[in-house]
């Protein structure tokens, strides 16, 4: 947890004054009722006004100085928390962004989203009350018993025998509250995970009127986040009568052998009632220390949640001494004996694949589903790294490329079409925060898409609905296609992203890309886009079975001819015999 609370230093200062000014509160506090027995004893027992008047004006004035010391406490324990709440989120979001694919896949989305939300705010509000009252209590207790041995050592010892029982059950308690809301926590990220698919589904659990297990799935997870807080409240609520018992105890001790000692003159009225004032008050801080005891294991499950982002080692980071900008692509890529599985797997998903494409070719990978083609994709702009072999581009090593620069280059359409919240401008411009104008028509003109934007009814400045729900599918492959077109790639890879276009727009699109100066990978499982390309991949089962142009493979693929002809129909079959 370290690395969590060292988010406090830059507001040491801060942190300082808000301690002294609590401290402040303190002193009044614990005097008051020193005072109120002198004024007792001196003042309203010996019938003389004048020492009621000066101690009396005295504690107002120390009143007023506690208040005004609170109320600028509050001031920097809020602006002390409110910061530090800001930079661990923004810490959180940073770190979270640095994540491989294989650091993800240790956290689930709902999970990360619970961590910078809940969890964050709880550490938050736990760091406020610190500064403004969870020092005071203990403080106060500790204060409070010193006060009391002060006033009358024989007295006090009630006090002094019942407040370390109290503190040990209160130190068990906040062990034992931190385990069980932990597992609070937990369940609420299964809370939220259940909402997250739910709403991300909702039009597929609508057509299969899927409602009531969905709901019934809610109220499971809602019930065992129920069960759970209901168990560690129990815990924490338990408290109160124990404290309340044993303290109301020690004040009745302290009253009766207090009366004893006021009528044989061995102890003063005042005394007596400093010491009760005493009582009273660390029972009043005993019952907000219950209070502290489940804030504080409830922000210490959730700073241990934080700091296991923080401490999770980020697999994927440039090597030393890579200079962080690197020269300009070629995009010449090739696969080396490349093999991988994902992590904490055994099952290869890619093996023994080697092929080459040269600077500015256009290669088209085919395969069945699961044959590894997306997983393909994903090594090269080293979202995940491979197990063995060497993927290289411009002849180097992907790893001793900077990867800002590797990824910098490449222009990435995804098997899913994912657009942001936003105007189509602002969709388009994510792809590059500079571009102008000029070149976002372009990119959307060679995407094919320019036409249908100029008719919506603000063009590029149509805000698009929640993932581009006001879209077609094809609509918005087009648009992630433009988004990568605009970045000038390099290297521009389509992973299946055409799949909702027809032939004809389909055709148009491919020759308008032929002008950028990019190598291009398309995964596809169409032969008439493959048959646009130089070089085709047959993967099946992680293996790469063959590779050449559409002829070659048609006169010397069983797989291929077989792909073609469920594509063109049974006519065509004289048409692969010719090539034989």
């Amino acid at each position: 947890m370290g690395k969590v609370f060292s988010y406090l230093k830059p507001y040491r200062l801060a942190v300082g004054i808000a301690l002294l000014l609590m401290l402040t509160e303190l002193v009044v506090e614990l005097l008051h009722p020193l005072l109120m027995a002198k004024i007792i004893d001196d003042g309203i027992l010996q019938e003389d006004l004048g020492v009621v008047m000066k101690w009396g004006g005295i504690m107002v004035g120390m009143s007023f100085l506690a208040f005004l010391a609170g109320v600028i406490n509050s001031f920097f324990a809020a602006h002390v928390s409110q910061n530090f709440g800001y930079d661990i989120r923004k810490g959180l979001y940073g770190k979270i962004q640095s994540f491989s694919f294989a650091n993800f896949s240790l956290f689930p989305t709902s999970s990360l989203i619970t961590r910078m939300t809940n969890d964050v705010t709880q550490v938050q509000n736990t760091v406020f009350m610190s500064l403004r009252i969870m020092m005071r209590a203990p403080l106060l207790i500790i204060g409070g018993v010193v006060m009391a041995l002060i006033v009358n050592f024989q007295l006090a010892l009630f006090l002094v025998v019942g407040v370390p029982i109290l503190f040990v059950f209160l130190m068990w308690l906040m062990k034992r509250g931190g385990a069980m809301f932990k597992a609070v926590q937990e369940k609420l990220d299964g809370v939220n995970n259940v909402m997250r698919e739910n709403l991300g589904g909702i039009r597929l659990i609508k057509a299969f009127l899927r409602k009531n297990h969905e709901i019934k799935r809610f109220d499971h997870a809602s019930e065992d986040l129920k069960d759970q807080t209901v168990s560690a409240l129990r815990l924490m609520e338990m408290t109160m009568p124990i404290l309340l018992l044993i303290m109301n105890l020690s004040i009745l001790a302290v009253l009766w052998f207090g009366s004893a000692g006021v009528n044989t003159g061995s102890i003063q009225v005042g005394e007596v009632v400093a010491i009760v004032n005493y009582a009273t008050r660390i029972t009043g801080a005993l019952s907000i220390i219950s209070f502290i005891i489940m804030a504080f294991a409830r922000a210490k499950a959730s700073a241990h949640r934080i700091a296991d982002v923080f401490e999770e080692e980020v697999d994927l980071v440039d090597k030393q001494g890579i200079e962080e900008k690197g020269a300009v692509l070629k995009g010449e890529v090739s696969f080396r004996n490349v093999n991988f599985r994902y992590p904490n797997t055994d099952t290869p998903v890619l093996e023994d694949i080697t092929f080459d494409a040269d600077a500015g070719s256009t290669v088209a990978i085919m395969g069945a589903t699961g044959a590894g083609k997306s997983s393909l994709f994903q090594l090269l702009p080293r979202l995940y790294d491979v197990n063995e072999g060497v993927i290289a581009v411009d002849g180097k090593d992907i790893t001793d490329l900077p990867l800002k620069n590797l990824r910098g280059q490449i222009g990435y359409v995804p098997q899913e079409a994912l657009l942001f919240s936003g105007s189509v401008k602002d969709n388009l411009a994510w792809g590059k925060e500079d571009a102008s104008m000029e070149e976002i028509i372009q990119a959307a003109k060679d995407a094919q898409i320019h036409e249908t934007i100029d008719r919506l009814p603000n063009k590029y400045d149509t805000v698009l609905g929640q993932k581009g729900v006001n879209l077609s599918g094809g609509q918005k492959q087009r648009l992630s296609i433009a988004r990568a077109l605009i970045r000038k790639p390099k290297i521009l890879m389509l992973d299946d992203s055409t799949s909702a276009l027809d032939l004809k727009t389909e055709g148009k699109l491919l020759a308008a890309m032929r002008k950028y100066e990019c190598t291009t990978f398309i995964i596809t499982q169409k032969v008439s886009t493959a048959m646009e390309a130089d070089k085709i991949l047959l993967l099946e089962d992680g293996k790469l079975l063959e590779e050449g142009s559409h002829d070659h493979l048609l006169a010397h693929s069983t797989l291929y001819q077989n792909i073609y002809q469920s594509q063109f129909g049974a006519e065509v079959a004289e048409h692969v015999e010719a090539y034989k």
